[in-house]
């Protein structure tokens, strides 16, 4: 192959809790129709593959791939992963995501392998595990990003829900609740967690009707935090929700831009609104526990969820600053992200196929065989393995991901 560098042809994916403005806003992009313009996808995932100028033709990225993985993907991560190892995303949201889990690679396999055995078909609504893999991700803030990740600590759930059934009397809730008390442990959290998901019928719209009218009468009042006003803000799009007790329940933060959070397999969490940059392994695996019409299988879920505390402030995933290069410590092979504040001729060595993408201005992507592009904020490129080194300018933010 003689050609080193790849501009991306992406696609946008439009869901109904997309952004109409965001892509526009930040990057450009034109929505004439007014799409809720959701997901722009980098990579070779089929739902939503990049393409590419090879040889006089647009082909699907993962056309290129495939005629010299060894030589695109490099010769470990042909090995290990048989195709691109990630997937690159802007994401935009204007409305919550569905509350979320992501199984372990152990899980995945042993699950996907299972239903395949029964014969669920892969579109099936009711199918949890759409392939063998686990689906870690990272986020990186473009604007103030609101989500939900992991449990809160165990003694807050307790008091937030305590304080909520001693001025509202929701039986179900409240009988849940005081096991927890008498067994603030991961299996007494399971147990909570479950029986709060369960609530069906009657006993579900007496509970939701309980937390909304505690809600609203404390939001009125400017007594309480503001995990009350998420939840009067989520019944509006997601109305007789389970879910929307799940701000009682998990971390509730805001991420200022350029702040990054990791999300780690079997923890619960939900994106709720902003624009930023995601990195994840290359799965489509999600159980669902609320803020959604799909399929939830409680017990699936249960059993690929970790019942732990995760501290508030462990959860904005700090870098470590070599010159102008921001780095990420990911815990998983499938990926790595890196954030350039600005570049002057910075000489990239390259071990894997890359991706970087312009976040703010123009950027200059140029190779040693004299090979150069440039890129507008908001557009990518793809740098195969065997480049083996590239040089990026710019006065403004790159992101670079690669394994």
């Amino acid at each position: 192959m003689n050609k080193h560098l790849f501009k991306l042809e992406n696609t946008i994916q439009n869901y109904v809790w997309g952004s109409k403005t965001a892509m526009q806003e930040l990057f450009g992009v034109e929505n004439s129709k007014q799409d809720a313009q959701a997901e722009l996808w980098m990579g070779a995932h089929p739902n939503g593959c990049s393409k590419v100028e090879w040889n006089g033709n647009k082909v699907l990225l993962s056309a290129l791939i495939n005629s010299n993985k060894e030589g695109v993907l490099s010769p470990e991560t042909a090995l290990s992963f048989g195709e691109l190892p990630y997937l690159f995303k802007v994401l935009a949201a204007d409305n919550a995501l569905s509350i979320q889990v992501h199984p372990s690679k152990e899980e995945a396999e042993i699950g996907f392998a299972r239903e395949d055995h029964l014969g669920i078909d892969l579109n099936d609504p009711k199918r949890n595990y759409r392939d063998p893999n686990h689906k870690p991700e990272l986020v990186y803030a473009l604007t103030p990003y609101q989500a939900m990740n992991g449990f809160r600590n165990f003694s807050d759930i307790v008091s937030l829900f305590s304080r909520m059934t001693a001025q509202i009397s929701i039986p179900q809730v409240h009988a849940l609740v005081a096991q927890f008390e008498n067994n603030m442990t991961s299996s007494g959290l399971e147990a909570f967690f479950v029986g709060i998901l369960s609530l069906s019928g009657n006993d579900k719209l007496e509970a939701l009707d309980g937390l909304l009218t505690f809600a609203y009468e404390n939001v009125e009042m400017g007594t309480l935090g503001d995990e009350y006003a998420l939840i009067l803000e989520l019944a509006n799009t997601y109305p007789g929700d389970i879910g929307l007790f799940a701000p009682l329940i998990l971390n509730v933060l805001t991420l200022q831009p350029g702040e990054a959070m990791y999300l780690d397999a079997r923890t619960p969490h939900a994106y709720l609104k902003g624009a930023g940059l995601e990195v994840m392994a290359n799965s489509d695996n999600v159980l669902r526990a609320g803020l959604t019409p799909k399929h939830i299988d409680v017990e699936e879920l249960a059993s690929c969820t970790l019942f732990e505390e995760k501290p508030k402030d462990k959860l904005i995933l700090p870098p470590s600053l070599d010159g102008n290069k921001q780095s990420y410590a990911i815990p998983v092979p499938d990926f790595e992200f890196d954030c350039f504040l600005k570049a002057d001729n910075e000489q990239i060595q390259v071990r894997s196929a890359e991706i970087v993408f312009a976040i703010d201005s123009d950027v200059e992507v140029s190779h040693q065989s004299e090979e150069s592009l440039v890129l507008k904020k908001g557009e990518s490129a793809f740098i195969p393995a065997y480049a083996k080194t590239y040089t990026l300018s710019s006065k403004g933010r790159i992101a670079r991901v690669y394994n």
